[in-house]
């Protein structure tokens, strides 16, 4: 096979090991497609961020809203839970909470 071969005949010669050919460009021997509409703009003619900031908010506030039930609750327990550590541990470290619990350890 030459290269100048599939160049004269348009590429529609049998080639390959078993005589067959897929077929010449953009016809690989298939059925042929129906119904495959395609719509072009060119892209001077596009605004690609058209609507950018409105779908960003909306966009946002939608999956802010439906993950907010599962991330809160636990943030607020253990808020309250280190608030009440904190203030636990700076009265056992005060002068009154020595007094009080300083013979248990």
């Amino acid at each position: 096979m030459h290269p100048t071969q599939i160049l004269r005949g348009g590429g529609e010669t049998p080639l390959g090991k078993h005589g067959h050919f897929l077929g010449g460009w953009g016809n690989f021997g298939g059925l042929k497609q129906k119904g495959i509409v395609t719509y072009g703009l060119s892209s001077n003619r596009q605004n690609p961020v058209a609507g950018a900031a409105h779908d960003a908010i909306f966009n946002t506030w939608r999956r802010f809203s439906k993950q907010v039930l599962y991330i809160a609750p636990p943030f607020v327990a253990f808020y309250y839970a280190m608030e009440w550590a904190i203030h636990r541990n700076h009265y056992l470290n005060s002068k009154a909470g020595r007094a009080e619990f300083g013979d248990e350890e």
